[in-house]
């Protein structure tokens, strides 16, 4: 089966990234495959899991049931990463249901802190922030306070980490590229400044020093679980969501990408396809269909073949097995 064809017999999210990034398909025919996400399939489901106090699963980090004495326990079906999948997902924020889902989001939703700021303004940590910054931005809500959190937190090294907080000072490829992606998208929703321009791009070096995976003093891979793609990302780093960010602000690749491209060249199947090789464990709202680890990944094969157009590579092409 070609590699498009199996993409486009995925859900809704999927197809109509494929139509805008891999097919160059016309506005149009985007935005009518766009409309679904909304109304069925995964963004569907997803958004009528909303309760009317605009929370998802109880909880805004972490849902309503989970033990606050276990402070590592992850989980992923609360209102923060429920939102961040809607916005990878693609869901129309003209939609009606995603309008009302901002609305009570906006009006009803704060932090599990003393002070509970509202959920768009965003709390301490950069991985966290950077997320909400994305949300807010996709949106339509103002990011400006969370910038302003943002930055101040910025270490001298370009980069961001959430134990800043408590005393670190070398910067951390999970927080930076958190807080890049948010940065990122809120410069394309209100043009940003140069003081948010200046902090971007300072990461954007911390992450190409290191050639999105290596030590830069040693050479070596930082943590093998960069290397393996995964889906959904969460707040976690890896080669892909290096290379995906870098591939929507950057019009081609520094050269200093190459040891990166080369990796994900080399992980491509012979039939064309990319393995989903890292998920993050913890209780989800429900399984994305065919998103399993170790096996071939609609997502990951989404991201690496937009990535690979980016680098001029013939993605068409299917490996000869």
């Amino acid at each position: 089966m070609d590699v498009i064809e199996y993409l486009m017999q995925g859900d809704p999210a999927i197809r109509w990234q494929v139509l805008r990034d891999l097919t160059d398909a016309g506005p149009e025919a985007v935005a009518a495959e766009r409309a679904r996400v909304a109304r069925e399939g995964w963004g569907a489901r997803l958004l009528a899991l909303q309760a009317e106090d605009g929370l998802w699963d109880g909880g805004v980090y972490r849902p309503g049931w989970v033990d606050e004495e276990r402070p590592m326990y992850d989980a992923w079906t609360a209102t923060h990463f429920s939102l961040q999948q809607l916005v990878d997902l693609g869901a129309d924020p003209a939609d009606p249901r995603m309008r009302s889902a901002v609305t009570r989001v906006r009006e009803r939703v704060r932090w599990d802190q003393d002070d509970a700021p509202r959920y768009f303004d965003g709390e301490t940590e950069p991985c966290i922030n950077g997320v909400v910054l994305s949300i807010a931005s996709y949106v339509g809500e103002s990011g400006d306070a969370v910038v302003r959190t943002i930055l101040d937190g910025q270490l001298a090294d370009g980069g961001w980490n959430c134990w800043a907080e408590y005393g670190a000072e070398v910067s951390s490829l999970h927080s930076t590229i958190c807080v890049l992606e948010g940065l990122w998208d809120w410069e394309q929703a209100t043009g940003g400044t140069v003081e948010s321009r200046t902090a971007r791009l300072a990461a954007e070096e911390y992450l190409l020093e290191r050639r999105l995976f290596l030590s830069r003093r040693t050479g070596a891979v930082i943590d093998p679980r960069f290397t393996m793609a995964s889906y959904p990302v969460r707040w976690y780093y890896d080669v892909v969501r290096g290379l995906d960010y870098l591939r929507r602000s950057r019009p081609e690749p520094d050269p200093r990408c190459d040891e990166a491209l080369a990796l994900l060249r080399a992980r491509r199947r012979a039939d064309g396809r990319w393995a989903l090789e890292n998920e993050h464990p913890g209780p989800i709202p429900f399984e994305l269909d065919g998103e399993r680890e170790g096996f071939p990944s609609r997502w990951v094969t989404l991201r690496a073949l937009r990535i690979l157009r980016w680098a001029g590579d013939d993605i068409g092409r299917t490996p000869a097995a």
